[in-house]
């Protein structure tokens, strides 16, 4: 099977690849909106604002720059304050104390 993925087109590749985007997006803010972006950076290292910010990066690096707003309203399917407003909730001193240890333990390796 892994010899498959290998020979495929850069077209398939890439489309298969947006798909799999395109459902990750969909779980994170459809199915899953109350996992919080503090939670996905303590366990995972990154966020829906760091998934943001790598499709701008990748739309700028094909000559479609966007700002900061457009990428997240891409991102989490609505205008980022909409967002926050529906589905974030203020951090616990719990969570920041384990984003603070998940920062430390990135910065020593």
């Amino acid at each position: 099977m892994a010899d498959t993925a290998r020979t495929l087109s850069e077209e398939t590749r890439s489309r298969i690849e947006a798909a799999a985007f395109r459902r990750l997006l969909a779980h994170l803010n459809q199915t899953r909106p109350d996992v919080q972006n503090i939670d996905l950076m303590i366990l995972a290292g990154f966020c829906r604002n760091c998934l943001a910010d790598w499709y701008r990066d990748a739309a700028s690096a094909e000559g479609a720059p966007l700002d900061k707003e457009a990428a997240r309203e891409a991102v989490y399917g609505m205008p980022f304050a909409q967002w926050k407003a529906a589905h974030q909730k203020e951090a616990t001193p719990e969570q920041l104390a384990a984003f603070a240890a998940a920062q430390e333990k990135h910065a020593d390796s």
